[in-house]
């Protein structure tokens, strides 16, 4: 096979000072078991405290940039001026939401339907179970640094054939053994296979808490956004309840008309078809507030056969205004978003397993005694004469393995690049996210304000159009298509309205919701 290396030969990491950083080299044919002698001991042990091989682990490299592209929106808080003409150094404390971030909207409701997450919903509670149980990994890891310690009391009777060949008088008979004896067995960490694997551990549950925090943040942003997209539709039934009055007040005055024989049969059935078409739309909106309203409980962990919110119009107290967001710079993004965290504490775990595959290049040496106590009599079982031990060590090595050490040790490095572009695509990612949000704030915040001018100027000509049908200037077809502008300007104006708070809470979401890396267990 192309590329194979001779069986009487191996690649492996020749360690400098035993440290983490080491080059390829030859090296000679690996000994066999081996004995260690008891004075040998204390430079084992030293041994012991010498770096794991393997490369040293640095976070993957991302160049972020120094501004961020959309800060135009009045609901942004840019960071203050950089002094010294350059940005400081990412500082997770600076420029940053705190804790409960959901409170900035000054919304009790919103508030008391948040604060149940933590404490009920069951998707959260799953993924504080996952880092938990990766937690205890580490201690299941760590264990294997000390000594494992056993001890066995064993009582036998002896019953020998005195027919059996080389019988004797002294063995026919019957006999007893007690002992009493206990082992020690210890692997000293020479190489770091064991503490890269705690590493390795440590660093894998340190992900599944990261992932814990970015699930926490998901479902607050999510019962937010649905939160507010429930109260714009209550906004629009509002309007679509008004409406429907005056729709009714302008049928009945078309009715009168007709029966003094101002208006038309057609000005009626005009009249009649708007208000039942808007009666239709205003009973629609119910399912899709229904279907928020069952969102929220959800998230928030309620009975829904009971749970309700109450009609609260965006604009209605309580009163809700966009807040600023403070925004930060940009290299502060690597510390805020939990997913990112994520990504790296698992290059770090990948980092680790390199080293653990080099680490099986090197030869395994076991320390091993054993101590206590042996006699055929139960009264000279724990005397000196009847105790006993033993110690000694062992070292061994694999000869041939048809290269699976070394393919081993390339598919955990090829592992490890995997997870750093992982990381350096979700970093990649995460910016493209604020950016978006930042961009929908500004251009929907400019929307807003071109459609409140067409609102106004729709509800303008919607009064003249009534002022001119009441004095018999002109036909009802007039007044219908200026009140049916009016109306479609008022439900966008409430769409937009809605669409900026959920840029608001995505904005806040793609910034970590107050979340830093300092929050990760160590």
């Amino acid at each position: 096979m192309a590329g194979a290396r001779p069986a009487d030969e191996r690649i492996v990491l020749k360690p400098a000072a035993l440290g983490r950083r080491a080059a390829w080299a030859r090296r000679p044919r690996p000994f066999k078991t081996a004995s260690i002698s008891v004075f040998g001991f204390a430079a084992l042990l030293f041994l012991t405290a010498c770096k794991p091989v393997g490369p040293s682990y640095n976070r993957p490299g991302y160049n972020t940039p120094t501004i961020y592209k959309e800060t135009g929106a009045s609901s942004v808080a840019p960071p203050p001026n950089p002094a010294g003409g350059s940005w400081q150094p990412a500082n997770p404390s600076d420029g940053m939401l705190k804790g409960k971030w959901w409170e900035i909207y000054h919304d009790p409701q919103l508030n008391q339907l948040e604060e149940r997450i933590a404490a009920t919903n069951v998707e959260l509670k799953q993924a504080l179970d996952t880092y938990l149980a990766a937690r205890d990994q580490v201690s299941v890891a760590r264990a294997n640094l000390y000594p494992t310690i056993s001890g066995a009391v064993t009582t036998q009777g002896i019953k020998n054939s005195a027919n059996a060949p080389n019988s004797s008088a002294s063995t026919a008979g019957a006999n007893a053994d007690l002992v009493i004896a206990g082992q020690a067995s210890w692997e000293p960490d020479f190489w770091g296979r064991i503490r890269l694997t705690v590493e390795q551990a440590r660093a894998q549950a340190q992900a599944s808490a990261a992932v814990a925090a970015n699930v926490d943040l998901t479902l607050h942003a999510e019962l937010a956004t649905d939160y507010f997209a429930l109260r714009g539709i209550d906004s629009q039934i509002k309007l679509l309840t008004s409406t429907v009055a005056d729709l009714q007040r302008q049928l009945d005055l078309t009715q009168r008309r007709f029966t003094g024989g101002v208006a038309t049969a057609v000005d009626v059935a005009q009249a009649q078809t708007e208000l039942e078409t808007v009666r239709a739309q205003l009973v629609d909106l119910g399912v899709a507030r229904a279907q928020y309203e069952h969102a929220v409980g959800t998230i928030a962990n309620y009975d829904l056969s009971s749970f309700s919110i109450p009609p609260s119009p965006l604009g209605q107290p309580p009163e809700v205004a966009l807040p600023p967001i403070p925004l930060g710079v940009p290299s502060q993004l690597l510390e805020r978003r939990p997913d990112i965290a994520a990504e790296e504490r698992l290059a770090d775990a990948a980092n680790a397993q390199i080293g653990i595959a080099i680490s099986a290049f090197y030869p395994t040496i076991a320390l091993g005694a054993t101590g206590g106590f042996e006699s055929a009599h139960p009264g000279t079982w724990i005397q000196g004469p009847s105790s006993l031990w033993t110690l000694g060590a062992q070292a061994a090595d694999l000869l041939f393995d048809a290269g699976q050490r070394h393919a081993l040790t390339l598919a955990a490095r090829h592992t490890y690049e995997a997870q750093a572009n992982g990381y350096r695509n979700t970093v990649f990612l995460a910016f493209e996210d604020v950016e978006d949000q930042l961009a929908s704030l500004r251009i929907l915040e400019q929307e807003a304000q071109v459609e409140q001018n067409a609102v106004l100027a729709a509800q303008n000509s919607f009064n003249l159009s009534n002022t001119r049908y009441r004095g018999g200037v002109t036909s009802y077809l007039e007044v219908l298509t200026a009140e049916q502008t009016l109306l479609q300007n008022q439900v966008t104006a409430i769409d937009i309205e809605s669409r900026r708070f959920a840029a608001s809470v995505s904005l806040i979401r793609a910034l970590g919701g107050g979340w830093d890396v300092t929050q990760i267990p160590q």
